[in-house]
């Protein structure tokens, strides 16, 4: 019996840490677009009123949605976890995708290359190559 209890424990222990990673990976994500997005040009809004804040709630969290107010064009990332959005105009939004795109680019370059691969270990056996024949 305290075998199936060890073993619930185990595979608890395990779902537990994998969806730990996993909210650690969005966080990383998000904060990584809000980077960009700062970079891009794109300014911070924090709602000032209780009207502004139920917009702020109703638009879709960790993507860019397009908006049209007062005849112009916006493009606003709503980040309700910390109540501001990031906002900015084609101008900034054409930045954000170059620059996405940019770094696209150089992560498909160095994978290409071979940077960013597993390292083959079978040609010299792993930690034995040559110099530590006598070590095994």
């Amino acid at each position: 019996m305290k075998r199936i209890f060890a073993g619930f424990n185990l595979i608890g222990t395990v779902v537990l840490l994998a969806l730990a990673v996993g909210c650690t990976m969005t966080q990383r994500e998000t904060q990584h677009k809000e980077e960009l997005l700062i970079a891009a040009g794109f300014k911070v809004i924090v709602p000032r009123n209780p009207a502004q804040e139920r917009k702020l709630k109703a638009l879709p969290s960790d993507r860019l949605t397009l908006v049209h107010k007062d005849g112009k064009t916006y493009y606003v990332f709503a980040d309700a976890a910390n109540n501001q959005a990031y906002v900015g105009g084609p101008t900034q939004y054409q930045a954000y995708t170059q620059i996405r795109t940019a770094i696209q680019f150089r992560k498909e370059s160095l994978e290409a290359a071979g940077f960013g691969e597993e390292t083959d270990w079978g040609t010299w056996g792993g930690w034995g190559g040559p110099g530590w024949t006598g070590l095994r």
